[in-house]
């Protein structure tokens, strides 16, 4: 990491989402273009460093995924011995690291590279703090075609690539096959909407001496369930064409859409066929790893965990994530982090050498190797054509599930998601609402004071962003 003294535009915008509870940094100009931020260097600023350039990476990845990490970086040092060093350093869970990574820019000690959670990518772009990987890719006559197209549909505003998908996620609705064959059930035959869902939990809740001893269904009160659900349905979560247009100045999730998924939990958890674990995603995932729910919500990222916990104990199986209703068409949003190159304080040959790792860490066999490590996706198509993928793939089918699910989705402004500076609070709000309305109140109101309550700071983000 290199110290440096930050831009008083970027001071401004920092100061000015402290009040928003963002504690961010970056430039004041008009966020609407992609293309700005740092420029890239040449190939030359590298190629005339001397000795070793030393790249900074800080990440969020911990257990098995975290070990991916270090065999990943280890490869790459390995392959450029004596040229570039990486050096991987742990920040904690998502929220952690862009928390770290903002006061690392109010501190001008910013690392190399820093993997960002998708709904950090507004500010990301805002900040105008980090150089385009489409401006690498630009120079160098790079081609990005290989990255899966709603992948990269995701990261990019006006076809320009802000930084490189790194872990990519899917939703899924997991299914325990035992529980699903002793109900009568077939599980490959899923439920494909949340009424079905319903139906089928009501078959598959257990209850011995008025206990409850195995759910039919659960899932963690969790606002990326929502905006999955609003995706499938076809509609935006948020205006101006999920923020891809121009700035997003309001959420949806208390349109109908978002009235639906709240009632849906609500009358889940009231007809015991659920059980409400509240918003921590472990909680949730304990329950199915237990055994004692047959469906659940989860993301790939969680599949490669599901396996081991499953040994001995019942069979995973994978399904699509279901529809919010048997008309819907529409397709889920991928979820994970992307890899940014940070621009000031570093010099051109670190910033050069960023490029190559994250060049790298997108390569077919890196992403491969990421794959059967962790579960998430593999962001290059030609990923699945490498020997060891298609050897995994054939050992554990469930992972097909993901990967048909993302080519069979088309490319829209509703399935790439929302991209908004307060994503983050938003996706809280969202979860404060829908946990309301799991409690009792009614979901209309529980929705409608959730966006409501957000749109004052998404208005002062994008006054600050747009001064």
């Amino acid at each position: 990491m290199r110290s440096v003294r930050r831009t008083t535009a970027a001071a401004a915008l920092l100061a000015a989402l402290a009040l928003v509870a963002a504690g961010c940094g970056g430039s004041s100009s008009d966020s609407k273009d992609a293309g700005g931020g740092q420029d890239a260097p040449d190939a030359s600023a590298l190629d005339n460093a001397s000795g070793v350039t030393k790249v900074t990476f800080w990440h969020g990845m911990k257990g098995a995924n975290g070990a991916a990490v270090d065999k990943l970086v280890k490869a790459f040092n390995t392959a450029n011995a004596g040229k570039i060093e990486v050096t991987a350093v742990y920040q904690g869970d998502y929220d952690d690291t862009i928390t770290k990574y903002k006061t690392s820019v109010q501190q001008g000690n910013t690392p190399s590279v820093v993997q960002i959670y998708d709904i950090g990518s507004r500010f990301m772009i805002d900040s105008k703090q980090t150089v385009p990987v489409q401006k690498f890719a630009d120079k160098d006559g790079y081609t990005l075609d290989s990255i899966e197209p709603n992948i990269a549909n995701y990261y990019s505003i006006d076809e320009q690539l802000n930084s490189m998908p790194f872990n990519t996620s899917m939703p899924l609705l997991y299914i325990n096959k035992e529980a699903f064959v002793k109900a009568g059930l077939d599980p490959a035959k899923p439920p494909t909407n949340l009424d079905e869902v319903m139906a089928a939990a009501k078959k598959l809740t257990v209850k011995q001496g008025g206990k409850t001893v195995q759910y039919g269904f659960n899932a963690a009160i969790y606002g990326w369930f929502v905006e999955q659900l609003i995706a499938q349905s076809g509609t935006t979560y948020c205006d101006n064409e999920n923020g891809r247009k121009d700035l997003a100045t309001k959420v949806n999730f208390a349109d109908e859409q978002g009235v639906k998924i709240a009632t849906w939990y609500q009358e889940m958890v009231k007809q015991g066929l659920m059980p409400n674990t509240g918003k921590k995603t472990d909680d949730a995932q304990a329950v199915f790893k237990s055994g004692t729910s047959a469906m659940h919500l989860e993301s790939t990222g969680a599949l490669r965990g599901y396996l081991d916990a499953a040994k001995g104990k019942f069979t995973v199986m994978t399904a699509p994530f279901p529809h919010l209703t048997a008309s819907d068409s529409g397709g889920p949003i991928i979820g994970g982090a992307s890899l940014w190159i940070d621009g000031p304080g570093h010099s051109d040959a670190e910033k050069r050498a960023s490029w190559e790792f994250v060049k790298f860490a997108s390569s077919p066999a890196q992403q491969a190797a990421w794959h059967t490590g962790t579960g998430y996706f593999p962001i290059n198509k030609k990923a699945l054509d490498e020997p060891s993928d298609k050897a995994w793939v054939a050992q554990y089918p469930q992972f097909t599930t993901a990967i048909t699910q993302l080519h069979n989705t088309k490319p829209t402004n509703a399935s790439s998601g929302c991209i908004l500076g307060v994503m983050p609070q938003a996706r809280k709000a969202a979860e404060d609402g829908l946990e309301k309305a799991v409690l009792g109140t009614d979901p209309t109101t529980a929705m409608k004071a959730a966006a409501d309550s957000i749109k004052p700071q998404i208005d002062q983000y994008n006054k600050t962003v747009k001064k």
